[in-house]
This record gives C-alpha cells, sequence and structure tokens, in this order.
C-alpha cells in the first residue's frame, strides 16, 4: 500500500514511510519537475521514482536491521564459518 502512495502522492508517501527529509526533498523535486515537465514530459515521472526507489531502499535496510539483530540475538545460523 505504501508503493501505491509514493507513485500517486510521493511526498505523502515517504513521510508515512518515516523519511520527513526525503518527503521535503521530494516536494521541493515535484515543484520543479512539474514546472519543467510543462516542456519535457518524462520529468513528471521523476518524483514518483525517487518516492518508490526511496521506500524501497527504507525497507531493505529495515530488513537488514532485523537479521542484524536475530544474529546478535541468537548467534550465527549453523554451519557458519568464519
Amino acid at each position: 500500500m505504501i508503493y501505491l502512495l509514493a507513485a500517486v502522492l510521493p511526498p505523502l508517501g515517504l513521510l508515512f514511510n518515516g523519511q520527513p527529509i526525503s518527503a521535503v526533498f521530494n516536494l521541493l523535486l515535484l515543484v520543479v519537475c512539474i514546472v519543467l515537465g510543462l516542456v519535457f514530459h518524462p520529468l513528471l515521472f521523476v518524483p514518483s521514482a525517487h518516492a518508490l526507489i526511496a521506500v524501497r531502499m527504507e525497507r531493505e535496510k529495515r530488513m537488514h536491521r532485523e537479521v542484524v539483530e536475530a544474529i546478535r540475538q541468537h548467534g550465527p545460523p549453523p554451519g557458519y564459518s568464519r
């Protein structure tokens, strides 16, 4: 659901994903792309692409933190050699 929100309303999707600085940057990017998008139409997709990529990267970071925390808490998996 967050991906749909990030695609349709990029700054709001980033804000709900817990990325306020990215949301502000995306709002500025949205304004610039709307103005320049009147001439060069593909620029209208840039804010949505930025939001989707930022949401995905944040999700990956959260999953990585969970795996690291599980390894710290329970030790490395069986058969793991350094």
